[in-house]
């Protein structure tokens, strides 16, 4: 489902979603208001993608958003008023959430903006991204939940943490040769990107 949002007192806008052709949108996920979608995105059964509330959402190319994954954000208007604590700023451009290029959002993913994830980064499984910001090559491995924390680039996120203090973001652990999940992002992309192509030559 591809639609607009509704105008309300916190959207006074009505937006259609800008989607590139090279975008395939499964029948069974959802897509609504202001969102900006790239190219070569795959986007999975039952993936919600709505800018109806905070907006705009965007999600850059080669990006891909598995099965139950959820990007929506808080208000960034009221009455007209912008409310800027609620948005996050990516070269010159202001979003409620910003996900960068080649970042795979896995099964049941949420990004809640104010958001920020950056390109080549890999987010597992039932994590939460909540008033964060991720940065790039990073590994968030699965059941994490980031609140209110920046994590800098080229970092990891063991599986099943929660960081909540900018001083447990600061101490996560880089990315190293040994690490096991450093390069499963490029893999997970391509698998994504295929279908993403082979999904839209059945259209």
């Amino acid at each position: 489902m591809i639609e607009k949002n509704v105008r309300t007192d916190f959207s006074a806008k009505i937006s259609e979603p800008v989607i590139d052709p090279a975008t395939y949108v499964h029948p069974l996920a959802a897509v609504i208001g202001n969102v900006i979608l790239g190219k070569n995105i795959m986007v999975a059964p039952t993936a919600v993608v709505r800018g109806d509330e905070g907006q705009p959402l965007f999600v850059g190319d080669d990006s891909n958003l598995q099965d139950g994954v959820v990007i929506h954000a808080l208000e960034t208007e009221m009455n007209g008023v912008s409310i800027e604590g609620n948005l996050r700023e990516v070269a010159g451009q202001k979003y409620a959430v910003y996900v960068g290029c080649r970042v795979s959002l896995a099964h049941q993913v949420q990004i809640h903006g104010p958001a920020v994830v950056m390109d080549d980064t890999f987010v597992g499984m039932k994590t939460l991204v909540f008033k964060s910001s991720v940065g790039r090559n990073c590994v968030i491995e699965p059941g994490v939940i980031l609140m209110g924390v920046t994590v800098a680039d080229g970092r990891y996120v063991p599986a099943g943490s929660v960081i909540r203090s900018q001083q447990q973001a600061d101490d996560l652990p880089k990315i190293t040769e040994d690490y096991p999940l450093k390069n499963m992002n490029k893999g997970v992309v391509h698998v994504n990107t295929a279908l993403a192509k082979g999904y839209l030559a059945t259209k």
